[in-house]
């Protein structure tokens, strides 16, 4: 794989990374004070979950992008593009704006641009898409803990 293909799917795989980590307080009060579901990973897993899923997502697009040409290349970026802006929101709009209910919808939508990327990724070179597999199981595992937090808190 080209290095600057890796290079740049890092970057913008940081760049989402960065943006939502500068609100994600799990320690904070208001997130402290909500009900969730006993099925919730302890606060640590997150980081290194994320961390994981975040370098496997760099690596993948990397291998897509340089594997893919013209209009499947164009639709795989612009996936990605989607993808990242909707992974750094989902933050912001839970801990940022603190509305569990409207970053169900977020989290929603992020779900069903991962599946969109996956099944991008998987026309293109399956080990690719092999690599995103997780990412969008954990999307998927995300959004049903986002609405069992939504729900558990209707009032906030």
């Amino acid at each position: 794989m080209p290095m600057p293909t890796l290079v740049k799917t890092s970057a913008a795989v940081t760049a989402a990374a960065l943006t939502g980590s500068l609100v994600t307080r799990p320690g904070s009060l208001w997130y402290r004070s909500l009900a969730k579901p006993r099925w919730q990973p302890p606060p640590a897993a997150f980081p290194i979950v994320w961390t994981t899923l975040y370098g496997l997502l760099a690596v993948a697009s990397a291998r897509v992008l340089d594997h893919a040409a013209g209009p499947a290349r164009a639709r795989f970026t612009r996936t990605l593009g989607v993808n990242l802006a909707l992974n750094a929101g989902w933050p912001l709009v839970f801990f940022g704006a603190r509305a569990p209910r409207a970053a169900l919808a977020e989290s929603a939508l992020l779900t069903a641009s991962t599946m969109s990327l996956l099944s991008r990724a998987w026309r293109v070179d399956r080990a690719a898409a092999a690599a995103v597999a997780p990412y969008a199981a954990w999307t998927t595992f995300a959004t049903a803990l986002t609405a069992s937090i939504a729900a558990r808190n209707r009032g906030r």
